[in-house]
């Protein structure tokens, strides 16, 4: 095992505004895979780039023992470089190729050093990834996003690097180049960092390491090790707070008595000390003392009621506050075996060149499925989709939908009006619904009080899906078919567990095209679909 590691120690970070990302900040990451999990928005990103040396933290330092590699979410790339260059081998293939033409010029040899076997790593790298046969000369605009991704992975692990962070590397790829990813990170031996919401990537980590709450927290074991991990700690933490709750009402209960036991002293004593007929000056040192030890007992009930409600504030701190939505929607019912969709000799086509094989592809869509649609990068599951909703007209082939409305989530989540509110949006897609209705449903999206009224363009990744999903599911009529183009994408966990409690109450036939199979999972599918080649076969599940 490498002796590689990241130490930050009292890190502390803002923006130029002054907004904090981090403040004394303080962990260690030795030798292994490590996953870093936290909400959107919460510095995961940041964080990686501090310790890559692209941002300066405010205070506090970074240390890196190690050759250092970084995959950052967006590729920082211009389409008219080539592979090689982008590989960063560029320079050492074209000294390879001097001196093999007789050029021994010192400088060639200074530039090759001990990297006479570049290709040959270079061309087995890409291999690993997916990306075999592809010609190192040639323009990195001609790739799609999943090959310059699986690239700029390869760029790194040609630097042999001993710590490498990869900041959401599974985005844009396949199924089939997510599992030549996979495997090429099982090997890897140094120390990995990587931020991803691909549980499935996730379950092949031996640390997750949660950001939130002014601190790292490591757990040890992979990300269902770590969900479990978080379950039993939530249940300790929900049972202590009902265990504080009941001691802060006994307490209260029992100030409650105590100040009413002093009442009644006080009272009998008065009487007595009239009817015993003592001096004045007695009677009131009996009366003050009394009345002092009332106090006593009072002050002392009262400490314990505050002591409790501390504990009780304390307990209510460790418990996570993690939202789910539980949605009933009766609306979307569709009877088994209705047809909504049927389609045949689907026909499109792209660039001038058909998407589909000769004869077109045939589809029948009937309710209530729950479809997963798969296949490599550019096969044509966008297409498909547009196709069934009617945003693309097929150039051959011969379509019915049914009477249930079709809905369509595509990947840019751009069905809402930006500049209008959640709740304006919402009432524009169900205006016969009353507003204490609406605001009643927009609720249950986890949109409570000034949520509901903020603009759609200030919205997160997860918030604007919510709420693009409440116009959806609960607009008028309630869609009977619902189409789903990678709706995980740049989502964090909280929030795709949410989508999968929405899919979940949804009753009628869905489609979603999705390389997460651990969210297939979750959501119940039960018809497998695949283009490739041209083609559209059932499967019998995800298919690399």
């Amino acid at each position: 095992m490498s002796d590689a590691s990241i130490v930050c120690s009292n890190l502390s970070f803002a923006w130029p505004d002054d907004t904090p990302v981090f403040q004394d900040l303080s962990f260690t990451v030795t030798a292994g895979r490590t996953g870093l999990v936290a909400p959107n928005g919460s510095g995961k990103s940041t964080l990686l780039k501090l310790i890559a040396g692209e941002l300066k933290p405010t205070a506090g330092s970074v240390s890196v023992d190690g050759t250092l590699g970084y995959l950052p979410q967006s590729l920082p790339l211009t389409s008219g470089l080539t592979v090689s260059e982008v590989l960063g081998v560029a320079p050492v293939v074209r000294a390879i190729d001097a001196v093999e033409s007789g050029d021994v010029s010192e400088e060639h040899f200074t530039t090759i050093g001990d990297d006479w076997d570049i290709e040959e790593r270079t061309r087995a790298q890409l291999d690993r990834l997916g990306l075999a046969g592809l010609a190192l000369d040639r323009s990195l605009s001609t790739l799609s996003g999943g090959q310059v991704v699986s690239l700029g992975l390869a760029a790194q692990l040609l630097k042999r690097p001993d710590v490498l962070l990869l900041d959401e590397p599974t985005n844009n790829l396949d199924l089939a180049a997510r599992h030549k990813l996979y495997d090429v990170l099982s090997d890897f031996t140094g120390c990995l960092l990587l931020v991803s919401h691909d549980r499935a990537l996730l379950d092949r980590m031996e640390r997750i390491a949660e950001l939130g709450g002014g601190e790292l927290r490591l757990y040890g074991g992979n990300f269902t090790e770590y969900e479990e991990a978080v379950r039993a700690e939530q249940e300790v933490a929900e049972k202590n707070v009902r265990n504080a709750a009941q001691e802060l009402k006994r307490e209260k209960r029992e100030l409650q008595q105590a100040r009413e036991r002093a009442e009644r002293r006080a009272s009998n004593a008065s009487k007595n000390l009239k009817n015993a007929g003592l001096p004045k000056i007695f009677a009131g040192n009996m009366k003050r003392g009394a009345q002092e030890a009332a106090g006593k007992s009072g002050t002392m009930h009262a400490s314990r009621v505050s002591d409790a409600k501390a504990r009780l504030d304390e307990a209510g701190r460790a418990v996570r506050d993690e939202q789910r939505l539980t949605l009933e929607l009766p609306d979307t019912q569709v009877p088994a075996g209705r047809n909504l969709f049927i389609g045949e000799g689907l026909q499109a086509r792209h660039a001038g060149r058909p998407v589909f094989v000769d004869g077109g592809v045939d589809l029948t869509v009937r309710g209530p499925e729950r479809i997963a649609l798969t296949g490599p990068n550019g096969a044509g599951k966008t297409t498909l989709l547009r196709l069934i909703t009617g945003d693309l007209a097929p150039d051959s082939g011969e379509i019915k939908r049914g009477d249930g409305r079709i809905a369509y989530l595509s990947q840019r989540l751009d069905l809402l009006d930006p500049e209008l509110t959640v709740a304006e949006n919402f009432a524009a897609f169900a205006p016969e619904r009353p507003e204490a209705e609406r605001m009643n449903l927009l609720a249950r999206f986890l949109f409570r009080g000034a949520r509901a009224h903020l603009p759609v363009r200030v919205l997160s990744g997860g918030e604007r899906l919510r709420a693009t999903l409440a116009c959806v599911l609960c607009a008028e009529p309630a869609p009977h078919l619902l189409l789903l183009d990678e709706p995980t994408n740049n989502l964090d966990l909280v929030s795709a567990g949410q989508l999968e409690s929405a899919l979940n109450s949804y009753q009628g036939a869905f489609m979603v095209v999705s390389h997460d199979e651990r969210f297939l999972t979750e959501i119940g599918v039960n018809r497998w679909l695949r283009v490739a080649d041209g083609t559209l076969q059932e499967s019998g599940g995800p298919e690399v």
